[in-house]
């Protein structure tokens, strides 16, 4: 891509995204109720997110050879827990990653 073709898909993405942020307040706006099914998707959808990302992230977990899904298990019950403590999800998320990265790199030395 030259130049001008990277600066044009930058503007068009940053453009798609005001667009798309700013439009549920020109459809929705302040005062007036959201249709309850708008109402139920903004109770339904986080669930049902991070039950994908769950099963995203365990899909290719193999529990038969070395690591043996340890570090995934760990760094689950790492998630969970800081969740239940601090009910912070970005707080328990990161600290599930970092928790799984150390463990991968440094503890069981996974091979690539």
């Amino acid at each position: 891509m030259t130049s001008f073709e990277m600066v044009m898909t930058v503007a068009i993405v940053v453009a798609a995204t005001l667009l798309t942020r700013f439009s549920a307040f020109l459809i929705f706006p302040p005062g007036k109720k959201a249709p309850d099914f708008v109402q139920y998707l903004g109770k339904a959808l986080p669930a049902a997110v991070m039950g994908m990302l769950v099963v995203y992230t365990f899909k290719d977990t193999i529990v038969l050879s070395y690591p043996y899904g340890i570090p995934e298990l760990i760094a689950l019950l790492v998630t969970v827990g800081m969740h239940l403590w601090k009910r912070n999800m970005f707080m328990s998320i990161g600290t599930g990653t970092v928790v799984y990265m150390i463990l991968i790199q440094a503890v069981f030395n996974v091979p690539k």
